[in-house]
């Protein structure tokens, strides 16, 4: 296997003076042989939340059973939002855990258009999430006819400009909708100028925290952000398919109607009244019962981000990602691959892309790799984007080291040629 001595003298060293290094101790161990770099999609195991999850099934629903819900379950939409909340400027009784990402942009942007009554369009942009693009598309039908969806272009398939979003809001503009930290290029937009742009013209706006909350330090109240919604089974650990969250801002919260009147939204669920009134604050965007079991796993997990600090566990991710950049520089861009991230780190999340025509296959090569070789498991996304997720809390500096060392192997070495 190719080596480069100077860069691993380098990645010991670093992780022998990473502040932060200890934590990836508290992880469940993965095969020796297997490095993962895709954190941005589903991160690691924490290595108490197994533990934890057999104490939530056989003492609190094995042995208290129905109790348990007046012994915390019933708390736990609010309680860990609290949680999230701090990882992401927000206060307490903003934010809220429950439904999936997609059911809370439904509820959160149904909720704008009704508030913002009498403006008619939704402006978002073409690098959003396609789930997202999707959720809009089906309101916009919903809604029928008279109202819009506005998809903003991108120069370079990378980055949306502010001038851009400037542009395309009108006096019939009710609601701009962005990702926070874009899915693929991982461009971070600049919240806080479009919020203001947005306010200053009469729009709200609702940002998607998912590829940012946990690896990127986020300020909603100081950017007096409307709305926002995210998942939490990237960098915050939560488990795969783990149960989402939204916010909303605290002075708006009794001004919005959400759309779906479950019985947990209500002002009194247990009085089982016949005729829906909306709940006090934020408990007004419930719907139906918390999944206990999917709620309490990402609880161990938040625990330690909020240990390490959002700030912390930033500067570390820039730190590993100029490292990974030095390394790119260095070995991959002679080898016809392009960066398909930001360079800047204010602009960058803490995934970056390497763009390669044979992308898909130099994927398969890192993940299936032969018996000798270490396993590499990074992201692809089509057409030509490898994703390599740095997750500060877990992930080593030799990590980087080792997966941009074996992304250059299988080039150089044209291993990926034998993928069908």
């Amino acid at each position: 296997m190719f080596a480069d001595s100077n860069y691993l003298s380098k990645a010991e060293q670093l992780d022998r003076e990473d502040p932060l290094a200890l934590f990836r101790e508290r992880f469940t161990p993965p095969d020796p042989g297997l490095i993962y770099l895709d954190g941005n999609s589903l991160g690691r195991l924490p290595g108490h939340t197994a533990d934890w999850l057999k104490e939530v099934v056989t003492a609190q629903w094995g042995k208290s059973l129905i109790r348990s819900w007046n012994e915390g379950w019933m708390d736990l939409p609010v309680r860990l939002g609290d949680k999230i909340a701090r990882l992401i400027g927000a206060g307490p009784g903003e934010v809220l855990v429950c439904d999936a990402t997609s059911v809370n942009l439904y509820k959160l942007v149904m909720a704008a258009m009704g508030y913002q009554e009498g403006r008619n369009r939704i402006i978002s942009d073409e690098l959003n999430f396609p789930s997202d693009l999707y959720i809009l598309q089906g309101i916009i039908d919903q809604l029928g006819s008279g109202y819009e969806l506005h998809l903003i272009r991108s120069r370079d398939g990378m980055c949306i400009d502010p001038d851009l979003v400037a542009a395309a809001i009108d006096d019939n503009t009710a609601l701009l909708t962005f990702t926070h930290t874009y899915f693929k290029s991982s461009f971070v937009q600049d919240m806080a100028g479009i919020t203001s742009l947005a306010h200053r013209k009469g729009a709200m706006v609702l940002w998607d925290l998912s590829h940012s909350v946990g690896s990127v330090p986020v300020d909603l109240k100081a950017c007096k952000a409307d709305l926002a919604i995210g998942c939490t089974y990237k960098y915050l650990n939560g488990g795969p398919g783990s149960t989402a969250f939204l916010y909303v801002r605290k002075d708006l919260q009794t001004k919005l109607q959400q759309p779906i009147w479950g019985w947990l939204g209500s002002r009194d669920p247990f009085q089982f009244g016949t005729q829906y009134e909306p709940a006090d604050g934020i408990s007004r965007f419930l719907v139906g019962t918390p999944p206990v079991l999917s709620m309490s796993a990402i609880e161990p997990a938040l625990d330690l981000h909020l240990e390490a600090g959002i700030t912390a566990l930033r500067g570390k991710s820039i730190r590993q990602s100029a490292f990974l950049l030095e390394m790119y520089d260095d070995w991959l861009a002679s080898l016809n691959f392009t960066l398909g991230s930001p360079r800047a780190s204010e602009r960058r999340g803490s995934h970056i892309v390497l763009r390669h025509r044979e992308a898909s296959a130099i994927t398969r090569a890192l993940i299936y790799p032969p018996a000798d070789r270490v396993t590499v498991i990074p992201d692809f996304r089509t057409p030509d984007h490898i994703r390599l997720g740095i997750a500060p809390i877990y992930n080593s500096y030799k990590d980087i080291y080792t997966g941009m060392q074996r992304i250059r192997e299988v080039v150089e070495s044209e291993e990926y040629l034998k993928i069908p």
